[in-house]
């Protein structure tokens, strides 16, 4: 399916055609989805933060003012929603640990993976990010997987452009770790 360029639909749906509307929610339902339940970690709940989102999107779109991409705007609203539905159960969100992570070069971990069989380093990797929290997957997941800019993570989750920065650093040496020692292991 080809979507129309998300402004022209704004638009679209500001002048009247609120049918216009479905093709934003389908273009960016499964992003929505994906971050929401990062956060909430429940796909029910997430299913129902996801169609609140929208409609509060939605109720919201004359407040866009287009200074941001509207997905920026849009994930920023999943993130704050999730966010605050986890604080009303009471759960607790864990946060990326602040103890001092040991330094391993990268060219050591570099050899040690050049030394494992393609399938091997894909499996390495995958056991690794299992072992990252809901937050650090969600970063990791904005910056590689759908290749967000620094700051348009730094807009969804509310964190300073610099905050994103050393979170993903840590997260990549955290990496580094769980690689390095799932190598060791095997």
């Amino acid at each position: 399916m080809k979507f129309q360029d998300d402004n022209e639909t704004i638009g679209r749906v500001l002048s009247g055609d609120v049918s216009a509307y479905a093709s934003l929610v389908a273009k960016h339902k499964n992003l929505v989805f994906s971050i929401v339940l990062k956060i909430v970690n429940n796909r029910e709940d997430a299913e129902e933060i996801s169609q609140d989102i929208f409609l509060k999107a939605y109720q919201s779109l004359k407040t866009f003012e287009g200074k941001s991409k509207f997905s920026t705007w849009l994930y920023r609203i999943a993130y704050n929603a999730a966010i605050s539905k986890t604080r009303k159960k009471k759960m607790e969100l864990v946060a990326i640990e602040e103890t001092v992570i040991t330094n391993y070069s990268t060219d050591e971990i570099g050899r040690n993976m050049n030394e494992l069989e393609e399938n091997d380093r894909q499996l390495i990797l995958e056991r690794a990010l299992l072992r990252l929290t809901d937050e650090e997957s969600l970063l990791i997941t904005l910056f590689y997987k759908n290749e967000n800019s620094i700051e348009d993570i730094s807009n969804i989750t509310g964190l300073t452009v610099s905050n994103v920065k050393v979170r993903l650093h840590r997260i990549r040496k955290k990496l580094y770790e769980e690689m390095n020692g799932l190598i060791n292991k095997n």
